[in-house]
């Protein structure tokens, strides 16, 4: 048997749609037309039944904590591989958010249906304005920086006694019924994962990969790199102010938490388990860790050695991330051959 072994050698092969569908997609049957869908569908389903299936409420409102994370951890993959700005600003977009939906609901009388877009769009400018001086620094440096704009802020709030200082901004209105609570951010995160795909395969996504990979080519090409670097930014933190948004409504309450480091370590996190570059690999892992760190919960601060644990174990034996390894195994099929 060992001999029989030595004569043959494992060979991967791609699947003959995958070679035809790359960007044209010259379907030959129902059969190649499910081999592209279905993956899409099965997301796409299983995120919108999720609330249905939640044994309790408790675990629903954990499914809405989740989606939050996504999008933190889609903001930071986009930034990260498709810009080459490595940002730990998840705080800082979520706190930015969180503080300007609570003035516009609770000062002005909006409804979450106003303050959310509102937030989003007033948020995300707010954080390009402050990070545009930052746009030239790369790498450990510009994340340095995305880490201590929230720590900033919250000495702030807390010493001038401003925003409701340590007590917070009270008494926020809540979403209409929970069902609307639930499948706005699942739409959101979904809306966004495709859209965001959609773009970095546009020609725009081709203009950011050049950023990351040899920005000096892109200046000799007459672009502007900071301009570039702008849009990236300001839909980086977009996507986060909306979680924010939406937090504050979720919980009813704005204060000094939305600006903890837990919104920019996990969403890290989530990427490496999920795998980097492929957008819809830290929404899975997000979708992964969260959980995990509930159920971990009865023991106390023991979860962060199990969660450690985990981590390592990913970084270890998959350090591609599991979308990597899984769209590998998807789109290529392997076989025995003689040598």
């Amino acid at each position: 048997m060992n001999a029989s072994n030595e004569q043959r050698r494992k060979e991967r092969l791609d699947r003959g749609i995958k070679v035809r569908s790359e960007s044209i997609y010259a379907l030959m049957s129902w059969r190649e037309l499910s081999y592209l869908f279905l993956p899409r569908l099965v997301l796409i389903g299983g995120l919108l039944i999720l609330p249905l299936v939640m044994p309790s409420m408790y675990w629903q409102r954990v499914i809405s904590i989740v989606c939050i994370y996504a999008l933190l951890a889609l903001s930071f993959d986009f930034l990260a591989h498709y810009v080459g700005l490595v940002s730990l600003g998840g705080a800082f977009f979520i706190g930015t958010g969180s503080y300007i939906a609570a003035i516009l609901n609770t000062s002005f009388g909006l409804s979450p249906i106003f303050t959310i877009p509102i937030a989003t769009l007033l948020g995300a400018a707010i954080c390009t304005l402050l990070l545009l001086p930052c746009l030239p620094l790369r790498g450990v440096y510009f994340a340095i920086v995305t880490l201590m704009y929230p720590l900033l802020f919250a000495r702030v709030i807390e010493a001038l006694d401003i925003l409701g200082g340590t007590d917070g901004i009270m008494g926020i209105e809540s979403f209409a019924n929970r069902w609307m609570e639930q499948y706005f951010i699942i739409t959101m995160v979904l809306l966004l994962l495709f859209g965001t795909r959609r773009l970095v395969n546009q020609d725009i996504g081709l203009v950011f990969r050049a950023v990351k990979d040899n920005d000096q080519s892109v200046r000799a090409s007459g672009m502007s790199v900071t301009y570039y670097k702008t849009i990236a930014v300001f839909i980086a933190s977009g996507i986060g102010c909306l979680a924010g948004a939406y937090l504050v409504h979720l919980y009813m309450w704005a204060g000094l938490s939305t600006l903890a480091l837990d919104f920019s370590i996990l969403p890290i996190a989530a990427t490496v388990i999920g795998g980097s570059g492929t957008l819809v690999g830290p929404v899975l892992g997000a979708f992964i860790l969260v959980p995990i760190s509930e159920l971990l919960r009865a023991f106390g601060t023991l979860r962060i050695v199990f969660y450690a644990l985990i981590l390592l174990a990913f970084i270890i034996f998959r350090s591609e991330g599991i979308m990597v390894y899984g769209q590998r195994k998807y789109h290529q099929f392997e076989k025995w051959i003689k040598v």
